[in-house]
């Protein structure tokens, strides 16, 4: 009697692990020891405003021990970034393309519909050569601002993992940065250390 009672409790754990299995919100497929990812964007992912050695990625370099190339360049608007990405996509190969990008379209009132095509397209480059994509938020130019709204609607499209107001607090909060639109070394830290938990949690790290 005993062990019938014992193989139903071995018999209802395993339904039980199995459930909580399946019931896991993370959207992230585990990333490997050798595992590449391209940090892809403008002047915030450069690290304009810090020294050399604090920009995000080389941060979330320290933080995940994996191979994270910075791809940013200053100034860059949306319309440039899209040809420049499919370069680096084939160069690079990314398991997991981070994209941070939009902030100078943005800053110059170009049309928004613009900058959401192109990021619809960077991140179909992205997908169809096999890289995760996770996308962070750049705020809208207005005081006090939140993520723009059309980032979430492109997260949706594509079953994206979202990183959406991240930045915007980052930027709201004088101590983490270093002018009106970029951030400092602690800044880059944080916003480094926000992109690492999201990615542990998600089931990547």
């Amino acid at each position: 009697m005993r062990s019938e009672t014992m193989y139903r409790l071995s018999v209802l754990l395993c339904v039980s692990l199995m459930a909580l299995a399946g019931c896991s919100n993370e959207r992230l497929d585990r990333l490997e020891t050798d595992a590449i990812i391209l940090a892809f964007g403008d002047s915030l992912t450069a690290g304009v405003g810090s020294e050399e050695g604090y920009s995000y990625p080389e941060v979330l370099a320290d933080l995940t021990q994996l191979n994270v190339i910075s791809s940013g360049v200053p100034g860059e608007v949306s319309e440039q970034g899209a040809p420049r990405l499919a370069q680096e996509l084939r160069r690079v190969r990314p398991d997991l393309l981070i994209l941070l990008h939009g902030g100078n379209d943005i800053l110059r009132n170009r049309p928004l519909t613009e900058l959401k095509a192109n990021l619809d397209a960077m991140i179909g480059m992205a997908q169809s050569r096999g890289a995760q994509v996770v996308l962070i938020a750049v705020p809208e130019k207005k005081l006090f601002s939140d993520a723009a709204p059309f980032y979430e609607e492109l997260a949706e499209q594509h079953d994206l993992v979202l990183i959406d107001e991240l930045l915007a607090e980052l930027l709201r909060d004088p101590a983490m940065k270093s002018d009106a639109v970029h951030l400092n070394a602690a800044g880059y830290r944080a916003l480094a250390e926000g992109v690492h938990a999201v990615l542990r949690d998600e089931g990547a790290l």
